[in-house]
């Protein structure tokens, strides 16, 4: 979809872009070696001459040939940035973190899972945490629910760091094509099950955290894990339905549509027995 995208060149809006596409200009390159000022609905003033944005266009072909998604994100609409998916999809990971539940010095992460489509790695805190900012810089597009405003500034405050990426928030793109509730409701709505893990939310994830360092439990961190994993393996099929709905939009449903990839199962198991316990737990706490 980004290659038939006009509307990240500076003054080329939405409704314009339409018109190309029923000028017959589908493509930058259609545009390149078709658009003349007579084959072409006049240009908008803002946009500048045709030579002008023939410039912008061969420059977008250039900053695709060099895998460069931010250069795009940086121009495309917010509610267009879906559009960066499906070409830097064998770049993209998908990210989740998990947290000792406070914010400021107190906070901490406890465990990150990344999915980059085959398999998910998991970092842990006092194990194999720091690995993760030599292992992110692989991928050049994000994706998350909810990482604009968590996720990501709670890992760059964390590791002092910048995640100079691309950025997919599911959170706003979902948002935008009506669903709500939040990513485990937003899960239901597309038929999302997860089973022995259905209930289990953030704050349980702090609980089971908090049990694993006051009690040494390893089942707790191993559930812990799990439903961290979840959460990341969970995201790509909300992307791909997502982009797919985007897509309904556009002449281009026929053409573009995005299967999703086979998930993985993870190597980590729920402990049936701990997650009861936490759960009796929080009912006790709440009567």
């Amino acid at each position: 979809m980004l290659r038939n995208t006009f509307c990240h060149i500076p003054g080329i809006g939405a409704r314009y872009e339409r018109r190309l596409w029923e000028a017959g200009i589908l493509t930058w390159d259609d545009f390149l070696a078709n658009a003349t000022e007579e084959s072409i609905p006049r240009l908008p003033a803002r946009a500048g001459t045709l030579e002008n944005v023939k410039a912008l266009v061969a420059e977008s072909v250039k900053r695709l040939e060099a895998n460069n998604p931010i250069y795009f994100s940086a121009l495309l609409p917010a509610r267009e940035q879906w559009r960066i998916f499906s070409e830097f999809r064998g770049k993209v990971a998908y990210l989740d973190i998990e947290t000792n539940g406070y914010m400021g010095p107190r906070g901490y992460i406890t465990a990150i899972s990344l999915y980059a489509g085959t398999t998910v790695h998991n970092y842990v805190k006092d194990r194999n945490l720091d690995s993760f900012r030599y292992d992110i810089q692989k991928y050049r597009l994000l994706v998350t629910y909810n990482g604009k405003c968590f996720d990501l500034p709670f890992i760059e405050n964390q590791f002092g760091m910048r995640l100079n990426r691309a950025h997919l928030d599911l959170r706003y793109i979902l948002a935008d094509l009506g669903f709500k509730g939040g990513l485990k409701g937003c899960e239901k709505l597309i038929g999302i099950d997860r089973g022995e893990l259905s209930g289990v939310d953030g704050y349980f994830a702090v609980l089971l955290w908090r049990d694993f360092k006051r009690n040494r439990n390893p089942k707790a961190l191993e559930t812990l894990l799990a439903y961290n994993a979840q959460d990341v393996i969970n995201l790509e099929p909300l992307m791909v339905t997502s982009y797919n709905m985007k897509l309904e939009k556009t002449p281009f449903t026929a053409s573009h549509l995005l299967k999703a990839g086979k998930a993985p199962s993870s190597s980590f198991r729920p402990d049936m027995e701990t997650i009861d316990r936490i759960r009796t737990s929080i009912a006790a706490a709440n009567p």
